[in-house]
């Protein structure tokens, strides 16, 4: 038989011409399964080239790169320094503030006895100067003013304190849930100084105070007062429970691996 081989190329030559089948081999193809994905002409794709001179690069976070104003570094140095450092309770009461739907109730009574603006008040005064019959006892309103609500709390007259959380500086506030207790007068410890200050019409308040309400509103106050003093004034716990005292996640792992040091080395003692 002829040699259908080609010239100067061997049965196993990788050069050997493709159309050659050579005997005792089988000749597998290979088959591409993908589908090419079908281009949508109603939403072609536009990649973007963010280089120099094209489009324009997305916003990135750069907040760990910004010099922040003194007052924001202020307020974060303090806030992880009072998580390091370990807070007397006298301080660390001010941590445990009534929750939202605690604070809802609070807030729906206390509104309901905001007092008067300055242009209520001159329509009141001008609407009672032409009346004949003059009005006896004042309207029940909420008090405010540091100095007011303590000659209040002392005398026994106010019948629910609320007192805010973020007083800067504390100690204008520390003392007063100590005196609200001597004097029996039930309190809550709620947040944000500023919507206090919105009940008085003022840019903040420290603290706040009903010395009297409607009759439509005895029950409501009844049930604050319990849980105030269920929460605040009859806690023991409050007044033992020191705070702070946490330390950074780089000493945790720290201690973690101390331990784990620690560990191994006792087990070895205890092989031997």
């Amino acid at each position: 038989p002829s040699d259908t081989r080609l010239p100067h190329c061997s049965p196993r030559s990788p050069r050997a011409h493709p159309a050659v089948i050579m005997p005792g081999r089988r000749v597998v193809r290979k088959v591409n399964n993908k589908k090419k994905a079908k281009k949508d002409p109603l939403f072609p794709a536009r990649p973007r080239n963010f280089t120099i001179g094209n489009a324009v690069q997305h916003k990135r976070d750069l907040g760990r790169f910004v010099k922040w104003p003194r007052y924001v570094r202020v307020q974060r140095q303090r806030k992880i320094l009072q998580t390091r450092l370990k807070v007397p309770p006298a301080l660390n009461q001010f941590k445990a503030a009534l929750d939202r739907n605690q604070a809802a109730e609070v807030f729906k009574l206390l509104a309901k006895y905001s007092p008067e603006t300055k242009a209520e008040k001159r329509d009141r005064i001008a609407a009672a100067a032409g009346a004949a019959v003059k009005t006896g006892e004042a309207p029940a309103v909420l008090k405010f003013g540091l100095n007011h609500v303590t000659q209040l709390i002392e005398s026994k007259k106010a019948k629910f304190v609320a007192i805010a959380n973020d007083v800067d500086p504390v100690e204008l506030v520390v003392w007063l849930p100590a005196l609200c207790r001597k004097m029996d007068v039930p309190y809550v410890i709620v947040k944000n100084r500023g919507r206090l200050g919105t009940l008085v019409h003022q840019k903040r308040a420290a603290v706040v105070a009903l010395t009297k309400v409607n009759g439509a509103d005895a029950a409501r106050l009844e049930s604050v007062t319990t849980m105030a003093r269920a929460q605040f004034n009859d806690n023991a716990d409050a007044l033992r429970k020191w705070g702070g005292g946490k330390v950074g996640l780089k000493t945790q792992r720290k201690l973690e691996k101390r331990e784990a040091l620690i560990r191994e080395e006792l087990a070895k003692k205890a092989k031997m």
